[in-house]
């Protein structure tokens, strides 16, 4: 088949920029090693056989290789070298992060969400993209995100760009699975140079990505010459027409040559022993003379590759002088404002009857998958058999469908990255770990994708997420169905955490969290589910209205007192289950405790906390984790620093005792985590110190 010549140029074109810019990146290397950087330079032919042929209906995502593909988009050797120079006009991060790591979201260009460097990691939100295309499809929804895209008579792809090395990843296989369980309308695109670092394949892999694609039926793959350009063009234009129309997964195994460092900062010649076979199989001159056998003459192509070469030389320079961040700009985009800074609707509307904990929340979540078709609800055991193994997801899949609510496979990874993709096609994932002692798996991709989306992408790519995760120790649980894990999440900075103690308190946090555009973890005790641990029937609650909303940040002080010179008082700080301790332990002497429910973990809200502190002059942090290195502790000892002249006492905690596991017998359990005992004689000590 003869390819037009107009292709021809245009790739031509961009892999001479391509090769310009690696080739005066090494001839600089003193002014742009300050940031380390990877080019593309012989991979150029496959990327830009992509890049050409996706539409702006189409989502990438690219990895740290990718240059010559950004080009293909049609961005600039001047948009990415402010990237490499961490400029503050940096398109995609505004300094913030390296170079060839994307983020875009133009009009004219595919949609391009936050990359990071974890090799692999990008496979998990991809196909979360392409599920939700497939959502939007079979729902009737619009993307509200590409909906001014042109030529949207063809249906968007998803492209997942990846180094062979990196499809050892576990959670690649979470990908794959899933693509291939749902039939889903991605591409993934495997190029593979032969390398990790500095250990080869030989070493690290078993078979390449296209034999190891056969063991995922549904999964079809081909395996073709990534440095032939227009071999390159032609297989990848039949894979992605076939995906248009047959809306299943593909996977391309492209065998390319690396001909640059694995980094700036990690050299070639340190460890190569192939760089000569290497650079025969360079795409430069094999695409160079498909353009003479097309009809260019010599002094055509010499214009070409000059013309390129100027380009880069000229944007280089431009580059250089542009202005670098300044201190103030370190503080934006960790967020997106929320709408939700207020107290909306009834609490306790007239009438009603108290319901258990999880079904206020299994009210909230029905209530807004009816009047938004954009919300959905999927994990492990939630669809219609079970509906939760809390049965906090009862009926959702009877109502409103199998597409909307349904079981994913036992792999955290996913459920919690692919909100990463659905998010960006204008979804609301609602998903769920079943316990919080399973959310190890999926704590990569909330601390590498989920957290750092919006502010590595300067406020383009926000995660508008909801993660409800089941916690704390409850009946015999044992040492893998108890654990709390709040302090972990606390130190993951980019999203917002709620603890509530009570069923009114998690229906108006869960509305909350649906209209924010950021991503939340509600951390929800199981012992307060059903309230069938002794002493904790107020977590009962009066059904909340529809309209009820309850915003992050705002403490309950549910216990007040007035300051009393002539008595020693106390605040105690708390949340969730510590709640329920707290309150039954000052029975008798009420008068005396002030009770702050923290309700969310972050944001806090430190203004009520102090303000009562200094009320009291005493404080007690309760909490259901070993105390040590917690999330309670730091918090004690930021209340020392900020009230400390106006303490009687030092600041105490109550925790778990410090021990590895929940044992399962329950006597063992019960030694183990505090109870309304313990906290009534932390109590007693504070007040008599």
């Amino acid at each position: 088949m003869t390819m037009k010549k107009d292709i021809l140029k245009k790739a031509f074109l961009k892999l001479c920029m391509a090769k310009a810019m690696t080739e005066l990146y090494e001839a600089n290397f003193k002014q742009v090693s300050k940031y380390v950087h990877a080019t593309s330079r012989g991979h150029e032919a496959i990327q830009i056989a992509l890049g050409m042929q996706l539409l702006p209906q189409d989502y990438a995502f690219p990895y740290y290789r990718d240059d010559a593909m950004l080009l293909s988009f049609g961005l600039k050797p001047y948009d990415l070298m402010l990237q490499l120079l961490a400029k503050k006009e940096d398109p995609f991060s505004g300094g913030r992060t390296y170079y060839s790591h994307p983020s875009l979201r133009a009009e004219d260009k595919p949609k391009i969400p936050h990359q990071s460097s974890a090799t692999g990691m990008q496979t998990i939100p991809a196909t979360g993209v392409a599920m939700g295309m497939q959502y939007i499809e079979k729902q009737g929804l619009k993307n509200s995100v590409t909906s001014s895209a042109v030529e949207m008579s063809l249906k968007p792809i998803t492209v997942c760009s990846l180094g062979d090395a990196s499809v050892t990843e576990g959670e690649i296989a979470e990908a794959f699975q899933m693509a291939a369980l749902k039939q889903m309308p991605i591409l993934y695109l495997v190029q593979d140079n032969g390398w990790d670092i500095s250990a080869n394949e030989a070493e690290t892999r078993a078979q390449n990505a296209f034999e190891y694609a056969q063991g995922f039926n549904g999964l079809e793959a081909i395996s073709i010459d990534g440095a032939n350009f227009t071999e390159s063009y032609e297989a990848v234009k039949k894979v992605i027409e076939t995906i248009r129309k047959e809306r299943r997964p593909f996977l391309v195994h492209a065998k390319v040559p690396l001909l640059n460092h694995h980094t700036s900062g990690v050299r070639m010649e340190w460890y190569r022993d192939d760089l000569e076979e290497a650079r025969s199989r360079d795409p430069y001159p094999v695409l160079k003379q498909q353009l003479l056998d097309a009809g260019f003459s010599e002094k055509e192509v010499n214009n070409i590759e000059n013309a390129a070469k100027e380009t880069v030389q000229s944007d280089f320079e431009k580059a250089l002088k542009a202005e670098d961040p300044t201190p103030e700009d370190l503080f934006t985009y960790d967020f997106l404002p929320t709408p939700i800074t207020e107290e909306i609707g009834e609490r306790s509307p007239e009438g009603s009857e108290k319901v258990v904990m999880v079904d206020c929340a299994l009210f909230a979540v029905e209530e807004l998958m009816k009047k938004h078709k954009e919300c959905l609800l999927y994990g492990q055991d939630v669809g219609g058999r079970l509906g939760g193994v809390f049965r906090e997801a009862a009926t959702l899949a009877q109502k409103f469908g199998d597409d909307r609510v349904f079981n994913t496979p036992i792999q955290e990874a996913f459920i919690v990255g692919s909100t990463v993709g659905m998010s960006a096609v204008g979804l609301k994932p609602i998903v769920e770990v079943q316990f919080a002692d399973y959310i190890w798996p999926g704590l990569n991709q909330l601390f590498t994708e989920v957290s750092r989306s919006c502010y590595l992408s300067n406020g383009k790519w926000p995660v508008s997420m909801i993660l409800r995760v089941p916690i704390g120790a409850y009946g015999s649980g044992g040492p893998y169905h108890s654990s709390s894990v709040e302090s972990v999440v606390t130190n993951i900075r980019g999203i917002k955490i709620a603890y509530p103690s009570n069923g009114a308190d998690l229906k108006g946090l869960m509305k909350a969290a649906y209209y924010d555009p950021n991503p939340v973890v509600i951390l929800e005790h199981k012992g307060l589910y059903w309230s069938k641990v002794p002493g904790t029937s107020g977590a009962t609650s009066v059904n909340p209205s529809e309209d009820y909303i309850l915003p992050f940040g705002k403490a309950w002080v549910l216990q007040e007192i007035w300051k009393q010179e002539n008595i020693e008082t106390m605040t105690i700080v708390t949340y969730g289950m510590g709640v329920h301790w707290a309150y039954n332990a000052t029975k008798g002497i009420r008068d005396r405790v002030e009770i702050i429910d923290l309700r969310t973990l972050f944001p806090l809200d430190e203004d009520t906390v102090m303000k009562s502190v200094k009320k009291t002059g005493k404080c007690l942090v309760v909490t259901e984790e070993p105390s040590n290195n917690s999330f309670a502790r730091a918090l004690a000892g930021k209340i020392q620093e900020v009230c400390f002249k106006y303490l009687d006492a030092p600041v105490m905690t109550i925790g778990s005792e410090n021990v590895p596991a929940i044992p399962l017998n329950s006597t063992l359990e019960q030694t183990m985590i505090p109870s309304t005992e313990k906290v009534k004689n932390k109590i007693d000590e504070l007040l008599n110190y």
